[in-house]
Order: structure tokens, then sequence, then C-alpha cells
């Protein structure tokens, strides 16, 4: 047998040199985390190689969710000479199976068709033993009488999605095997319960990559992230708009004052605005539903509860989650209770409004039920003709060389549509099927030849599907398969025949692969993890699961490296569709925002962050944009798909990374210059004002320039003096009229620098020195490792600044982010404010001409500024705590910006200044957190 060499990438040789290292200090199990296209395949048959040569293991038996990951464990076992068997005889060296070897996994169950994820899992009590098909518990038998046996979980997050807690009774069972864990989930991104699992099964995750970090190297392609935006169609519109009625007058009744014993806004009012609960706890203890309250507060219906602040995620219409989580206080604190028939009816119509968003009154409240408008959204048949005008703008872009994935949850819809969506969506809307079909007959992808393929069928248009026949090279089998019509398409035909999935995933990935189709519709149980096609050029996200996990694998599919085009850029696209005429037309968009939480893609300034902001700038995981910008977003996605040079380029391949992620802040600026906003200046304040003075800081460099001219014309003074009494009248002259010019010179430094100065008095502090105060000041006690020389400010095009404190971990990073997002807000209930003290002296010098202003400059130049006010700024609540932390950010604050001391907003001064400073907003500025990696 061949050996074919094999060239270790350098997460590669990293992942084993950590494996080999826990073998040799007796560990028996790992986890190790590489994305798609990493290697993974490669690490465990090497491992496998190792443990045997060790005599640590006699063989070996790789389980993965699907065919396709079997068969690619077993030619990558060939190629390297290893002796492998794709049956459950465990007679070969090496055994690769698919999990149903144990139990039942069909990825295509993970939603349903309403887009509803329904992930399995085991329920207390349960024996794996008693869930094993009869078969699947004569292979643990074999497995438990293979001697010493190294097991390889390959893609192991599907044991923890789907058997839970039940893959520990599996492991118990081979008490004496090793096990290796493969994933592309990286750990961080597990749940709790996961966490645990994991290290109670195989213990704390080995060794991990990011996606970012494998392009960096250049073994994966660089990507960008894009997200299509649609509307449902106007049938589907209508269904909507006529479902949210019911709740819409629910929503107006809830403002009217007659409207129960205690109306909801007079409830809230005493809860939360006039209530004895500390904000603080209440946010803490109930996050969603304060959230709720101050989006109530943003659009007006309720005034601001003591000490809190309205963030990214509250300047937003509350939802209809919003609502009930509102009206389920209301409820259940006080109308159920009140025993007033007045209240009974209230609670009798809201009941009658829930089920239109999804919800149900119950016993125990307002609890979430299931509602058809998510299947609307998320099958709707928008998101077959963006798929359409996606394919077709790609392949303007890319011509021949297109290599289209369009992955769906299901070949055909499973469940009948409900009585009430007859005539709004199709039977198979957002199905492969539906796909498949609206791609064949646009004029502008049809000659693309797509074709589908899942694990039950293989489908295209018939000339796609003859010509596919033409080429295969087992003329036999051509000849055994015949054409038929799809059920359900009018223009789609399928092969039938003796043949499976084993056989036709490949032979249909090499006709795409050769360009012959170049758009392949497919299901993600099939094709959405596993599946290799290098020369995959992007792919239309159209599923509904929202794990990161599905994320990942999903994205992997695209992110090989192409040997026949090694300068690939993969372009992938999210569909979203939203509707403004119905309360929950949002609910896509929450899939989306879910989707990428935790994923990391290039944003258009070249840095790599999560959330959908790496989709576009704009976009918020709050709430999604309003209809009326769809057409510019999807315009701005087309743009940035047609610079792929351009995206290659900000990925920077081959510079050096941490693989590391940190905290940041984005602040922008919303007032006008003469209201609020920042200034500008990187260096500390060169003019601080006092209460009765100024310190020219910055402003001295001129002072030695004045002495020297001050002395030159004390000296001609004098020389010209002398030469008047000698009766030497020309060198008089002369000496006095360079008096008068060393006179002149000084007069206007002065009036220089004191234009300077002022100018500088006015200008509010900037954003770097209100980060460097911030940094210095969490350093001084000890909360960060390092200050102001770490503070790294960038100012996109847009004008939103972008804040990191570099050189620390993310609990630093955070930390300072949190510290410098409450420095620039609105004065709510801090510990301790610090001033400002500010001049307006200068501030229209235009009006102010001739002699008035060149005094006031004059006068400025030695320092003589009157300053006519005091602005508060918050202390930032870490920075709070104590009188030390507050002085310590007050001494920064005071070398950065300029100001004084911290005041404890609970003496009696302090009380004065807290309640005619509430609320005041110095800059008037929106700050966003995000995670950026570096």
């Amino acid at each position: 047998m061949t050996r074919v060499p094999q060239v270790l990438r350098v997460h590669q040789r990293e992942a084993l040199a950590a494996l080999d290292a826990a073998w040799s200090s007796g560990r028996r199990r790992a986890w190790v985390a590489l994305p798609p296209g990493a290697g993974k395949t490669l690490v465990g048959l090497k491992v496998i190689e190792d443990r045997v040569a060790a005599g640590a293991v006699g063989k070996a038996v790789v389980l993965g969710p699907n065919t396709a990951i079997s068969g690619q464990w077993a030619r990558a076992a060939t190629d390297l000479g290893l002796d492998v068997s794709l049956d459950r005889s465990l007679d070969r060296l090496v055994t690769a199976l698919t999990y149903q070897a144990l139990a039942v996994f069909d990825a295509d169950t993970e939603v349903d068709d309403d887009g509803t994820e329904s992930v399995e899992s085991g329920d207390e009590g349960t024996s794996l033993l008693t869930r094993l098909h009869p078969n699947g518990q004569a292979f643990v038998e074999q497995l438990q009488g293979a001697g010493p046996l190294l097991l390889v979980l390959d893609e192991c997050h599907h044991l923890l999605e789907v058997w839970g807690r039940l893959i520990g009774e599996l492991l118990d069972l081979l008490p004496n095997a090793m096990v290796l864990g493969l994933t592309a989930t990286p750990p961080e991104s597990l749940s709790a319960d996961q966490a645990a699992l994991v290290d109670d099964l195989f213990g704390h995750p080995l060794y991990a990559a990011s996606i970012p970090a494998v392009v960096k190297v250049g073994d994966l392609a660089p990507f960008v992230e894009l997200a299509w935006l649609t509307t449902p169609t106007p049938t589907e519109n209508d269904w909507l708009a006529e479902q949210a009625a019911r709740f819409q007058e629910l929503v107006t009744q809830l403002t009217d004052p007659e409207f129960g014993s205690l109306p909801l806004l007079q409830w809230l009012d005493a809860r939360f605005t006039a209530g004895t609960v500390p904000w603080f706890n209440l946010r803490k203890q109930q996050p969603e539903l304060a959230r709720a309250v101050l989006r109530l507060h943003h659009v007006g219906l309720l005034a601001p509860p003591p000490g809190a602040r309205l963030g990214e995620e509250h300047r937003t219409t509350p939802t209809a989650d919003d609502w009930c989580l509102l009206i389920d206080d209301w409820l259940g604190k006080h109308l159920t209770r009140s025993g007033d028939p007045q209240d009974e009816a209230v609670v009798e119509a809201v009941r009658r409004a829930l089920p239109s968003v999804g919800y149900q009154w119950t016993k125990r409240g307002i609890r979430r039920g299931r509602s058809p408008v998510d299947r609307v959204l998320a099958r709707s048949a928008s998101k077959a003709t963006a798929t359409v005008d996606i394919v077709a703008a790609e392949h303007r872009n890319l011509a021949d060389r297109l290599r289209m994935l369009v992955l769906c949850d299901h070949e055909r819809a499973g469940a009948t549509l409900p009585a009430d969506l007859a005539g709004v969506i199709d039977q198979q809307a957002g199905s492969a099927h539906a796909m498949l079909s609206a791609l064949i007959e646009s004029p502008e992808t049809g000659g693309l030849n797509p074709m589908m393929v899942t694990g039950g069928t293989v489908a295209g248009a018939r000339g796609t599907l003859t010509a596919f026949l033409e080429r295969l090279p087992d003329r036999a089998l051509a000849e055994r398969l015949r054409l038929e019509p799809l059920e359900g398409s009018a223009s789609a035909w399928c092969l039938v025949g003796p043949w499976d999935s084993r056989v036709w995933v490949n032979l249909v990935t090499r006709f795409f692969e050769d360009g012959h189709c170049r758009v392949l519709v497919g299901t993600r149980a099939l094709l959405g993890e596993g599946w290799d096609a290098k020369p995959i050029t992007g792919l239309v996200d159209a599923t509904a699961v929202t794990t990161l996990t599905s994320v990942v694998q999903t994205r992997g599919r695209a992110l090989r490296i192409d040997p026949g085009w090694p300068e690939k850029v993969a372009v992938n696209w999210s569909l979203v569709c939203v509707s403004d005429a119905h309360p929950k037309g949002g609910n896509d968009w929450d899939r989306l925002v879910r989707k990428h939480v935790g994923f990391l893609g290039l944003d258009d300034e070249g840095q790599i962050i999560d959330g959908v902001a790496h989709l576009d700038p704009t976009f918020s995981p709050y709430v999604p944009p309003p209809v009326s910008e769809f057409a510019a977003a999807n315009a701005r996605a087309l743009v940035r798909s047609e610079q792929r040079v351009g995206i290659r380029d900000q990925w920077r391949v081959g510079e050096e990374y941490a693989d590391a992620l940190v905290s940041t802040i984005r602040i922008t600026a919303r007032g006008r210059p003469d209201q609020g906003g920042f200034g500008l200046g990187a260096a500390p304040a060169e003019v601080v004002l006092r209460a009765d003075a100024a310190e020219l800081r910055g402003i001295r460099r001129h002072a030695a320039r004045d002495h020297l001219t001050s002395a030159s014309t004390a000296v001609a003074l004098v020389v010209g003096v002398a030469a008047a009494s000698a009766g030497a009248f020309p060198l008089a002259g002369l000496a006095l009229l360079l008096a008068g010019v060393s006179a002149a010179i000084r007069g206007r430094s002065q009036l220089e620098r004191g234009r300077e100065a002022l100018k500088a008095a006015e200008s509010p502090p900037s954003v770097v020195r209100i980060a460097s105060a911030v940094a210095d000041g969490l350093r001084s006690v000890a909360l960060t490792s390092r200050g102001s020389e770490s503070v790294e400010v960038a100012v996109d095009h847009d004008g939103v600044y972008r804040c990191v404190l570099r050189g620390v971990d993310d609990d630093e990073a955070e930390i300072f982010a949190t510290a410098l997002d409450e420095a620039v807000a609105p004065i709510a209930l801090p510990r301790y404010l610090v001033p400002r003290w500010v001049s307006l002296e200068g501030e229209h010098p235009a009006r102010e001409r001739g002699w008035s202003q060149t005094w006031r400059s004059l006068r400025a130049g030695s320092g003589r500024i009157r300053p006519d006010g005091v602005v508060w700024h918050p202390v930032p609540t870490i920075l709070g705590v104590n009188a030390e932390r507050a002085a310590a950010y007050a001494a920064a604050w005071d070398h950065w910006v300029g100001g004084g001391t911290a005041i404890y907003t609970g003496s009696p001064e302090g009380q004065g200044i807290l309640a005619a400073n509430h609320g005041a907003d110095p800059f008037d500025a929106s700050t966003v957190m995000r995670r950026q990696w570096t």
C-alpha cells in the first residue's frame, strides 16, 4: 500500500504536541478543538499511529456524525498506509463508522418546520442501554471485547447536543479505552452544563485554535460574512398584519389609564420608579424585565428608574417579548390578586391576545407557546428569491470560478401546514426542493446547472442530470439510473436507481468541483458538516439552527484552500426575513443574532469581531434595521462581495496574532459640536482651568522665547539710553528701534499664546484623554496591569471611536471598556463625581473684534482665563467603590483632562451637585461594547 507523505500544519503540530504531553502524563482522555479545514482528521490518525506504536492500544474506532465524515477518515487512513474498514467487524487497525452504529442521530430533526430548535437531550434516569438499538447494544459488546482500544469521537459536540449526560454511560462501558474527542466547537462557546460535562468526561479542553488563527497562517481561505435582508411576500405580510391586530389593540389598551383597577403604567411607575428595590438588584436578578422597563422609558411611557442608565440594548421600541414580561409582572403581582371584576376582564383580554404573538396565559403566568409566525419568517418564499439574487450577483463577480453552496434544514417540509397558513405559504417553502426549483426557473441562475443532493435524493434540471450521467465514470451504474420528475416541482427531475448517498455524494461533488454544476443545494445534515469540496467560493445559509457549532460547521465548507485558486476568498451569506407588520416580525433577526454571537468575522474596517456588527457596522444585536433601510444594506453587502482582493488584504495573512478575544468599546458622538461631543488631542490637557485661574501646561513652550525677547528688549533699551546720554544719537535710535521691535515680538507671542490657550480651554476633552485617564486610574489602584501607554483609539471612516486596552487579558480589557463606557455616560447615580471647569470667554470671537478680543487673548497668554462654569462627570463604578479609588481616578482625570477633587454624592455637597446634574449628558455619546480578536 502506497503511503502518501503528509506535511503537518502549524496547528496540527501544536495539537499533537499537547496530546503527546497529555498521554505522557498518564492522561487517557482528551478534547481538542480545531476549526473545519484545520486538519482534525490527520491529527486523529497521527494519534492512532502514535498510540499503536507505543503499545498503548491495539485498535482504533472512529465515530462521526455522517457517512461523508466516516468516508473521509477511511480515505485519509488509506493515504497514511493504515489498514481501515467501514464495517463493524473490528478486524482492521482502524474502523470508521457513524454514530448511527450506536444510536439514531439525524441533524435534520434539530429544527422543526417552524424554525424552532428541538435538540434532544437525555432524560434523567434513562439508561443509555435502553436507548440503544439492538444492533447498537451488540456493537458495544464488540467494543468491550476488542482489547486495548482508542475511541476517537469526531465532531463530538453532537454527543453533547443529542445525548447529553448519556455519553458518560457509553464511556463507562469502556473503562479501559483511551478517548480522543475532536470538535470544531470553541470551548468558550459551550454552555455551563456542556462545559461541566466535557470537563467530567475529557478533562479541561487540551488544545484549541480559532478560525481566524488558521486563516492567519494561511491554512484556511480568507472570508467575509454578509447578510441579505428580505421582507415577507405581500401575501405573507398581509397575514402577519392580520395576526398582529389583536395584540396591537391590547398594547393600545395597556396605555389607557382606565384599563384595570391599577393600570399598567401606574403599576410600573410604582414598581420601578418610585419603588424601594435598588435598580442594581433588579438588573442583576431579572435582567430581561429590567431591559423591558428601560425600553418603555426610551419611548417616553415611563420615567427613568433611579440609578438606571440606558445602553445600546435599551434604545429601541419595546418588543412583544418585552410587553409580555411587563404584563406578566403586572398580572401576577397585582391584577390576579385584586379580586376586582374589572381586573378579571383585563386578564381575559390579555389571554385572548397573547396567542397572536406566540404566548399563552397559564396558571403559572404567561408562557411561551407555538406560533406559525415563526414558520412564515423562517420559510418565507422571499428567501428563495434572495438566493437567486445572491447567486446571480456572485456569478457576475466570479464568472466560471463560481461554486456556490446553498444549505437548507430539510429536503422537504414534513409537517402539514396549519389551516390558517393555507394559501399564505407553500407547503415546501424554505425546503431544498423549493430552493432548487427557484434556481432552475430563474433565467439568471438556470444556466449555472444547479443540482440538489441530500441523503435521499439527487435532483436538477433534466439537461443537467443528463450531462451528469454522461460523465459518470461507472458506465454500468449510469445505465441503471433513470430520470423521474421531482415530486412537487414543475422544473426539477431526480435520478432513481441502485445507488445510495455513499456513492452519489462523491460523484456529485466531483461534478460540482469540475464546474459542470456551479450551484449545489443540500441539507445541513449531509453537506453542512464533514463534506469537503475545496473550490467552494461561498455559501447561502438558509438554515434556522442558531448554535455556534452549526454556524462554524456550515461556514467551514467554504473555507478550504483551493489548490486551483490559491487567492480564493470565500463570501458567506446569511438570509434573514423581517416584517414590520407584526410585533414578532423580528424573530428571524433574533436567529441571525444568535448565529453570530461568538462567531468571528471581518468587519468593513478590517477588525475581526464577533456578533452581527461584522456583517454590517449599522447592525445591532437588539433590533433589526428599519425595513426602509434594507435596500441600502443589501447594496452595501453587494459592494462588499465585489471586494475580494481588499478582503484578503484586510486579513493580513502571515502577520503575528495572539489568538485571543479582548473587550472593546465603540463610542459615537451624537450631538453637534456646540452641544457636546469630543475634542481633539492625544497628550494631557494643555490648559487646565481652576475655579479662579488657569494652568497653562502645554502652552509653556513659548516661555523661553518670551524670556529671550524680554532680555533682548532690556539690553536694547539700556544701550539706547546710554548712547543718547553720550550724544551718539544714531546708535541710540537704532537701539530704541530694536527695543521696540523686540517688545512687539514679545507682545505678539503672548497674543498667540493667549489665543491658543483660549482655544484649548474651550475645547472638550478628546476620547484619547478620557480613555487615558480611565486607564491610568485603573492601573494606579491595581485593577489593570497597564495604563495610558496601552490605550489604543482608532477612528472609523464614519467617525466612530474604537477603544481598547492592549497588552492585557480579556478580564482587564473588559474592566477598562466598562469603566470608559461609564466615564462618557450621562450622570445617573454614581457614588462620586469629578469636575471639569470650562470657559466660554472666546466661544464667539467673530462677535468680539478689536481691542476687546485682543485684550482677552493677552490676558489669557499669562494664564488669566476666567472659568464661567463647571461640568460634572461620573466616576466609573469600579473606581468609585471607595474614597481611595475615587481619589486615584480624580488625579488621573486632572492630569489628562483637568479637574479637581472627587466629590462623594452621599455628602451634603455631593447630594446638591447630583440633584442639579442628574441626567446631564456632557458628551451626548452612544456606546457599543464588542469583543475583538487579536
